[in-house]
């Protein structure tokens, strides 16, 4: 009888989204911070800390996160101000997802507190909005953890729709239903649409939703490759991408290797060719907007014999100047003083930016904002006129002849990690 309530072809995907996460995790943990403005920082203890995140009862009185604590405590004089506990998210993140899984195997994670379930099957369960305020409420009820879903066809529409509504929202949204929701936003509230995309759209005379969806696909594609294809179709309701609970195993590393020309025990020529790794890596790793908790190496001697390194650093890795440090730091404990025919560098443990979290003052901060502003312009330049651009002057002592690698392998993956495999053989 319920299957009246389920496409005949189609398919019914939920985004399951936790709301205002660490802090609804402090307040289960303790149930005193109910009700009252709570945020999580770096620094807690400092006035210059940084907000991560913070309660709703935090937001409503003008608390944002990358917020000073002094400035979010001129907002909120009586704001609680508490240190990041991740042992204590991790656990809560672990019980969600397997609260999801008694409705359905098809649960994909996304992030450590939101993730997708196809429930195209389930209508021995009960109809959609059914199942969706059943777990609603065991989240609430079991865990102490209030979220949001988005239901629709696919899950771009169900990430949409779980936006719309918090906190302890359900949201419907139908494919029918996108040109009256969601044409009229700005078109940077598209999931998947970043601040610099969005700058790009509007240059070219696109400012909602609906402008982008009804644009030419190849003036899109001309302008952004094939991402302008992706994104249109998105906002025309259309995504095809399957519930893959393996998916969460994929990504997790993005690696660059290179074979040299001649073994070499040269300390300038390897110092180079790590820079430039580490500029390859960090480049692919902006375009993907994530930042790497594990930097591994590889060396392999002019025997074959390969070894990996790796170190897992306090704060998320994304730029090529901070991942060539580690890289160096790496390669300088482990090489034996054996030539070299092979180095390699991947970034493991990817996580996005948006849910990377860094424990910064407000002096680094506005440090860390000035490198990403240079590191676009070095990234800018060197996408333009080669890798070697803007090199330090101790690096420029090597031949020309030397520069070059074997462009047949220069560029590939190292290797498609999963981010559980080898983490203990391999950060000795």
């Amino acid at each position: 009888m319920m299957k009246k309530f389920y496409p005949k072809d189609g398919r019914v995907i939920f985004h399951v989204d936790m709301n205002s996460f660490y802090a609804s995790v402090e307040m289960a943990f303790d149930p005193s911070l109910k009700g009252k403005p709570v945020a999580i920082a770096g620094n807690a203890k400092e006035r210059r800390g940084i907000i991560v995140t913070s309660s709703y009862e935090a937001r409503a009185k003008g608390v944002k996160t990358t917020m000073p604590i002094w400035e979010a405590k001129k907002h909120c004089p009586e704001l609680i101000v508490m240190t990041p506990n991740f042992d204590r998210y991790r656990k809560a993140s672990l019980q969600i997802f397997q609260l999801l899984k008694e409705y359905t195997p098809l649960v994909e994670p996304v992030s450590i507190d939101e993730g997708y379930m196809d429930i195209s099957a389930c209508h021995h369960l009960g109809s959609p909005l059914f199942i969706a305020q059943a777990i609603q409420q065991r989240l609430l009820t079991e865990l102490n953890l209030p979220s949001s879903i988005g239901i629709a066809p696919n899950k771009f529409l169900a990430k949409m729709a779980s936006d719309m509504k918090k906190p302890l929202g359900i949201t419907v949204l139908r494919k029918r239903e996108v040109e009256k929701v969601l044409w009229p936003l700005k078109v940077g509230e598209m999931h998947g649409i970043g601040n610099k995309t969005a700058e790009k759209l509007n240059k070219i005379g696109i400012f909602t939703i609906g402008d982008l969806a009804k644009s030419d696909v190849n003036k899109l594609k001309h302008s952004l490759g094939i991402n302008g294809e992706k994104i249109h179709a998105r906002a025309n309701g259309i995504d095809n991408r399957l519930v893959d609970p393996d998916a969460v195993y994929d990504f997790k590393s993005i690696g660059n290797s290179t074979t040299l020309p001649r073994d070499t025990t040269n300390l300038d020529k390897i110092k180079l060719i790590l820079t430039n790794l580490a500029d390859s890596v960090a480049r692919r790793m902006a375009r993907k907007e994530v930042c790497a908790e594990t930097i591994q190496i590889t060396i392999r001697y002019f025997d074959r014999k390969t070894v990996t390194r790796s170190q897992t650093v306090v704060n998320p890795l994304d730029n090529h100047e901070d991942i060539y440090k580690v890289a160096l730091l790496l390669f300088t404990k482990h090489w034996n003083g054996e030539p070299i025919r092979l180095l390699g560098i991947t970034a493991q443990q990817l996580v996005e930016k948006k849910h990377a979290f860094k424990q910064l003052d407000l002096f680094n901060y506005e440090k860390d904002v000035k490198k990403y502003e240079l590191t676009k312009i070095v990234d800018k330049l060197r996408d333009r006129f080669g890798e070697e651009a803007l090199l330090k002057g101790s690096q420029l002592r090597v031949t020309k002849e030397d520069r070059l690698t074997d462009k047949s392998k220069r560029g590939t993956s190292l290797e498609k990690d999963f981010f559980f495999e080898n983490r203990d053989d391999d950060s000795q």
